[in-house]
């Protein structure tokens, strides 16, 4: 697997991710109890891997757009030689 380089905090507290593992054990507790269906459960399962699939998707996209990011010239900067001078 590849290293992770992010701060794993930030994304656990912006997607509740915490809230939604405790979902999940809670809905194995309740299906244990018979207080849900197998068909609930499963629903419920396949919404938290979509979710975690979207969480996925956008850290490796932000990753990317780090990685790939380039410092910008100073805002104001006219010389002859800035692409924009020219406008």
């Amino acid at each position: 697997m590849a290293a992770r380089d992010y701060e794993v905090a930030p994304a656990t507290e912006r997607f509740s991710l915490d809230n939604i593992i405790s979902g999940l054990a809670g809905d194995l507790d309740a299906l244990r109890k018979g207080q849900i269906s197998v068909n609930d459960a499963i629903a419920r399962s396949m919404l938290a891997k979509q979710i975690f699939n979207g969480v996925r998707l956008h850290l490796n996209a932000t990753k990317l757009l780090s990685d790939r990011a380039k410092p910008v010239e100073a805002v104001g900067d006219a010389s002859p030689s800035h692409p924009l001078a020219a406008e």
